[in-house]
C-alpha cells in the first residue's frame, strides 16, 4: 500500500507571520528613521529586539509582525532603501 503524499501548500500571502531580521545599516543612512517607516508604511508590527549603533554602523535585531505578503513587502522596501537585511537563525544547542 503506497503512502499517501503530503500535500505542500504555499504560505498565503495574508497568512499571519512573524520574522525575526538583522538590519544592518551604513554609516549615510543611520540617521534615517527605517522601522518608524516601516511601520507607518505596512500593515505591520515592528519590535527591537536588540540593537547597537555607533557613528559607523547601526545593527538592529528587528521581529515584524502581520501578513506575511506585508512582512514580504517591508522586507524588500527596507533591502531598496540600502539597509542589509538578514534573517535571524535561531539555534537549538542540544545538552
Amino acid at each position: 500500500m503506497a503512502t499517501p503524499k503530503k500535500k505542500i501548500t504555499a504560505t498565503k500571502p495574508s497568512s499571519p507571520t512573524q520574522q525575526r531580521l538583522w538590519l544592518m545599516y551604513p554609516p549615510k543612512l543611520i540617521k534615517k528613521p527605517f522601522i518608524y517607516e516601516v511601520g507607518h508604511k505596512f500593515k505591520v508590527v515592528t519590535n527591537i529586539r536588540q540593537a547597537t549603533v555607533t557613528d559607523e554602523i547601526g545593527i538592529v535585531c528587528l521581529e515584524l509582525d502581520g501578513a506575511h505578503g506585508e512582512v514580504a513587502k517591508a522586507i524588500k522596501w527596507l533591502e531598496k532603501q540600502g539597509v542589509n537585511v538578514e534573517p535571524v537563525e535561531i539555534g537549538i544547542v542540544a545538552g
